[in-house]
């Protein structure tokens, strides 16, 4: 599995003159350097750095995001997705100001202790901020290893990835933050998923897949479990003022963000009856249907327009509810279905 010395030199040198320009390789700051790895957790680099200047304009240290309200981080992170990432790193960030003095800790033991810290996020911040000698094994590095030691272990299981950590032990004992870039990087740019560039790619020589030609075969992942489909309704219910209903939600998914009232659909006429203490009458019509993906599930959603309006007067709303105005949307987090479903009333 060890490649001869050259290997590391060879990636390591096209590193250099070829990786793509990116704001969180511009600091040494811990603090932006583990919020970018979180943030491109599951998502593309050209949504993060829109979203990572936003966070660090607003959140510039570690003490103004400790001190700051979940609704007005959740607010910064809407639109990105799996929103348990931005809590995890929120609870972190708060441990991280009011035990440790402010100062990300430069110790693993201490640092894979905090809150949402997984191997690849340790290895990650520990290595390109302090220099600690750990590997980073994500899918791009899982599918650069596997492919150039044509290795067919499945790349699912934790044995794998264990095994991964101590294979490429030996490149990180110095410069490990560089190396590490410089294996995501070539995943990202030239060891592809599919069509990879392997006619540039500065270690072919080392590549036993290329020689094999078995690129197209590697890695080998089992494949998911099949998602979990829910069908649900939305209902668009106004008052006489011409505001909408909202709800925040309790749910551990999404948890917090507002969303038009939505039930699953084999209950929801009953059940939002129910909830908010206002008779919803029978809809059969949909105005508008959509269908949106999580990594596990998904929701085919149907929204309804509730024809009467409710009168306001001695009208008392549960907590997590309230009344919206449609020109108050920057208030409000929304998940990204019902920011579709607002685009679509808006017109």
């Amino acid at each position: 599995m060890y490649q001869e010395p050259s290997f590391k030199k060879n990636i390591v040198d096209w590193f250099d003159k070829n990786q793509r320009d990116m704001p969180w390789r511009e600091t040494t700051n811990p603090y932006y350097i583990w919020l970018s790895e979180v943030m491109l957790q599951q998502t593309q680099v050209n949504t993060v750095v829109d979203y990572y200047h936003k966070f660090i304009t607003r959140f510039p240290s570690i003490k103004s995001l400790s001190d700051a309200n979940e609704d007005d981080v959740l607010k910064y992170w809407e639109g990105l997705g799996y929103y348990s990432r931005v809590r995890n790193f929120h609870t972190a960030i708060k441990e991280v100001n009011h035990k440790h003095g402010g100062e990300v800790p430069t110790d693993p033991e201490i640092f894979k202790k905090l809150k949402g810290v997984g191997p690849y996020t340790l290895a990650a911040v520990m290595s390109i901020a302090f220099n600690h000698p750990l590997a980073t094994v994500d899918g791009n590095v899982f599918r650069v290893w596997s492919r150039l030691n044509n290795d067919f272990r499945d790349t699912k299981l934790q044995t794998t990835r264990k095994a991964y950590e101590t294979e490429l032990k030996p490149y990180v004992q110095d410069n490990s933050g560089t190396f590490n870039q410089a294996m995501m990087e070539l995943g990202a740019l030239i060891c592809t998923p599919k069509s990879p560039l392997c006619l540039f790619c500065p270690v072919q020589d080392h590549c036993e897949a290329f020689h094999n030609r078995t690129t197209q075969e590697l890695p080998v992942k089992t494949k998911n479990i099949k998602k979990r489909t829910l069908n649900q309704k939305v209902f668009l219910i106004r008052n006489d003022e011409g505001k909408y209903l909202l709800e925040k939600r309790k749910d551990k998914l999404l948890n917090g963000m507002w969303q038009f009232p939505m039930r699953e659909a084999s209950v929801a006429d009953n059940k939002i009856t129910k909830d908010i203490g206002i008779k919803i009458e029978t809809i059969k019509t949909p105005i508008f249907e959509l269908r949106h993906q999580f990594t596990h599930m998904t929701w085919n959603i149907k929204v309804y327009s509730v024809p009467n309006s409710i009168n306001l007067s001695n009208r008392l709303l549960p907590d997590n509810y309230t009344w919206f105005d449609l020109d108050d949307r920057e208030q409000y987090t929304f998940p990204v279905s019902m920011d579709k479903i607002y685009q679509f009333i808006v017109g």
